[in-house]
């Protein structure tokens, strides 16, 4: 064996990731440490995850605690841990009852299935053109992304993709199959698409008119992403389900959806399950996460929000087409020249963790702790990527 094909086999991982060769070995708040001792300023919170930052000492503490209790009774036994965060997550959102789950993609699974349940006449989803919902089948069959599932058809059948931000075309696709419409309040995947004012409360409104449900994915705009609990509420709408993941623990894998009491009463034992769902570690962080996100919480994230956005606005590169988002979701649209992914490599190399949006939109989530002198040091390390001199080995 030659040593090329040593080298191809020698990880034991299929290869369906494309991974920085970089291993980290320890992280504390917005950083991480690699195992060369290099620090690098963490501005993507492992995909809008680690939203308190690495190793947060209540949520250390928290899991610390169940961890010498018990760590997993499957869901045939009562959960206190389980109750007290779907109380919360009720209180929070407007909603009644809630299911866990692992993922967003199994969230998205468990909407789609209890959309179907909830009138068993009904099968037909409604999805838009540039949606990320998932990467299982049924998640996927609802992501309006071609090149995400054309590898994998037949997808499951029932869904129909429409434009973003555009409530005619809404309308124009309801047949008397409909059983729900699902969207991303800001669409992440797509390069954190910001849609116009009064979107969702017309989707609702037409949704209310038609007898369908309107399900808002809100796995990686959730838990405090924007400034809100949930992106939808600054429109002050009100769903019938929402799905969430990423953010509510901090790093466990923990995913639900909350539901209205009219859609829960259809959910019957047997209907649908998870062995793992509410896993008990997982569920401790989640109910301190929630506690740590009070209002002054989500009030520092607006702040930081509109700070990051400010300056990043006074670079005024020639380079940056646009700066948006809400809170600390922020997309920076680089000019199409402009390659994303060989940007946050260069930022990488920097010591500055980024993620991108397609070709041409760097993705900005950073910790809900981050500091003005961190949002400083992040925008002076990208002016320096952007510089003139360096941009030649960023064009695509």
């Amino acid at each position: 064996m030659n040593k090329s094909s040593e080298t191809e086999i020698s990880s034991a991982l299929i290869k369906n990731y494309t991974r920085y060769n970089i291993e980290f070995t320890g992280g504390k708040g917005a950083y991480l440490y690699d195992s060369k001792g290099k620090k690098y300023l963490d501005f993507l919170s492992g995909i809008a995850v680690t939203g308190f930052g690495h190793c947060h000492p209540k949520i250390t503490e928290a899991v610390e605690m169940q961890l010498h209790s018990y760590w997993h009774i499957s869901n045939l036994f009562e959960s206190p841990g389980q109750e007290l965060l779907a109380k919360k997550l009720s209180k929070i959102s407007g909603l009644d009852k809630a299911f866990f789950c692992n993922s967003g993609t199994e969230a998205n699974e468990a909407a789609i299935k209890f959309a179907r349940l909830y009138n068993k006449d009904k099968f037909k989803i409604i999805s838009a053109i540039g949606s990320f919902h998932g990467r299982t089948l049924g998640s996927l069959s609802a992501t309006g992304q071609y090149n995400l599932w054309k590898d994998f058809k037949p997808l499951v059948p029932g869904f129909t993709y429409v434009p973003y931000d555009n409530t005619v075309a809404i309308e124009h696709s309801i047949d008397e199959y409909t059983a729900a419409v699902i969207l991303e309040p800001i669409q992440g995947e797509s390069g954190i698409i910001v849609p116009s004012e009064g979107y969702l409360r017309k989707v609702k409104e037409i949704c209310e008119r038609n007898d369908i449900l309107l399900i808002l994915d809100e796995v990686q705009s959730g838990t405090g992403r924007t400034g809100k609990y949930f992106a939808y509420q600054w429109e002050e709408v009100l769903p019938d389900m929402i799905t969430f993941a990423k953010g509510i623990a901090n790093g466990f894998p923990l995913g639900g959806v909350i539901v209205s009491d009219k859609v829960a009463e259809f959910i019957t034992p047997g209907s649908h399950g998870s062995t793992f769902g509410g896993n008990p570690l997982a569920v401790a962080a989640a109910n301190q996460v929630l506690d740590l996100l009070n209002s002054d919480t989500l009030n520092d994230i607006q702040l930081a929000g509109t700070g990051l956005k400010e300056t990043l606005n006074i670079l005024t590169s020639e380079f940056i087409k646009e700066i948006r988002g809400k809170g600390l979701m922020t997309g920076i649209e680089l000019i199409p020249e402009i390659s994303a992914k060989k940007t946050a490599k260069e930022l990488l190399t920097n010591g500055f963790i980024t993620g991108t949006s397609g070709d041409s939109v760097l993705r900005l989530l950073p910790p809900f702790i981050i500091t003005d002198k961190e949002i400083k040091d992040f925008a002076e390390g990208l002016s320096f990527v952007l510089q003139p001199e360096n941009v030649d080995k960023l064009k695509k």
